[in-house]
């Protein structure tokens, strides 16, 4: 269990503490919790306090960026625990478990999870167990880890292309790829094409292991229309592979 490396919560929790419960938008989309922009690309990134790292996890379950929902829910939480004798590290523990991939998205990740028969590997009666009493064999995380807003908009990964992107493409591998270094050969489950390009080209540099990867995973969004046509047609490619994966983790 750790803190991400390049943690910023240290120079931001008193500021998120001091916003009142029922807080609007305006109280995160704004200059006290901007971090970069590209005004050229219309792009803007914010803090958000998403910098737990699980070192322990069987599996990751990398998205492309926190979307303004899980900007929220993350404030909300560090918010709650003003006060309390938590310590930074429960805090960002909480933000995680009660934020990551929320709401209708954690639902049909879930499902898809299940069919694949994720749960069954990993001695769960279902992988909803991953967002609760099995937390510890799960590391969310996201390749752009803090919320990257295009146009004002929730960014998809898409315009403009995520790794032809300085400002974006630093984020990847200055940040998202060092949460990887302690963890030890997990399998890594990426959310889209998008996120699935981003660990490719990090296993092309030698920073991911290859085989690690579940390639062919849709991105749970119920924005995502096609998620039912690709998830079929990859299923069975992905259940050989994580049959490989975790016999070949009961050998080592």
């Amino acid at each position: 269990m750790a803190i991400a490396n390049y943690a910023k919560f240290h120079q931001f929790k008193e500021r998120i503490q001091s916003i009142p419960a029922s807080f609007s938008d305006d109280y995160l989309i704004n200059d006290h919790f901007l971090l970069e922009k590209d005004e050229k690309k219309k792009i803007e990134i914010y803090y958000a306090p998403f910098e737990y790292v699980n070192e322990e996890a069987k599996v990751v379950i990398v998205g492309i960026t926190p979307g303004l929902h899980q900007m929220k829910k993350s404030f909300s939480t560090v918010i709650d625990a003003a006060g309390t004798e938590f310590n930074d590290e429960e805090i960002l523990r909480q933000v995680k478990n009660n934020s990551s991939f929320e709401g209708t998205m954690r639902k049909n990740l879930v499902k898809m999870l299940d069919e694949l028969g994720l749960n069954e590997y990993l001695g769960l009666s279902s992988s909803i167990e991953l967002f609760e009493e099995a937390s510890h064999l799960v590391h969310t995380s996201s390749v752009l880890p803090y919320p990257v807003f295009y146009n004002g908009k929730n960014y998809s990964g898409s315009t403009p292309n995520l790794l032809k992107n300085e400002v974006l493409k630093k984020y990847v591998t200055d940040y998202f790829a060092t949460e990887l270094y302690n963890l030890d050969n997990p399998l890594i489950i990426p959310l889209g094409v998008n996120v699935s390009n981003a660990l490719t080209y990090l296993a092309d540099q030698g920073i991911v292991e290859r085989n690690c990867i579940l390639s062919g995973f849709p991105h749970p969004s119920g924005g995502n229309g096609h998620r039912h046509k690709q998830f079929a047609e990859n299923k069975e490619a992905m259940q050989e592979k994580l049959k490989e994966h975790f016999l070949q983790q009961s050998l080592i």
